[in-house]
């Protein structure tokens, strides 16, 4: 039995849409970031670009459980003496959107060159409308 190496060029563009309403935001990131690697197709290869492009709508309304819609904070540093930050998820919301998403995304995917360009196949927007209609994305109902 011989393996074999898939390149990203030889596979097919597939496109799926989650509705951020519908799922909870730490699963529904987990299995955005599985199929953007692409590790649920049977041609996943570790260093190239297999995936799927994801659309996410609703971004601004992501299910949250428990108290995480008033206790959860995002921290970052900004690499000066006393320069880290705590901000509150609902304010993060309200200033940016899709910023929860792709936090939640980002930081399940690889922190390498490979991981950054899989970042761009993941398009999060507020509301229902996205542009991607002519790419035929595949509904995700059930994770």
């Amino acid at each position: 039995m011989t393996t074999t190496h898939v390149r990203s060029q030889d596979t097919e563009d597939r496109w799926l849409i989650y509705d951020a309403t519908e799922h909870n935001l730490g699963r529904m990131a987990a299995h955005i970031a599985f199929a953007l690697q692409g590790k649920d197709r049977p041609t996943w290869t570790p260093s190239e670009r297999t995936g799927a492009h994801v659309v996410v709508i609703n971004g601004d309304k992501p299910r949250l459980t428990g108290k995480k819609g008033s206790e959860k904070i995002y921290r970052h540093y900004s690499g000066y003496p006393n320069g880290q930050k705590h901000v509150a998820i609902d304010k993060v919301i309200a200033r940016r959107p899709a910023d929860v998403v792709t936090l939640a995304v980002r930081r399940m995917l690889p922190k390498t060159r490979l991981g950054r360009d899989l970042l761009r196949g993941l398009k999060v927007y507020a509301g229902e409308e996205h542009p991607h209609t002519a790419q035929k994305p595949v509904k995700v109902e059930s994770l």
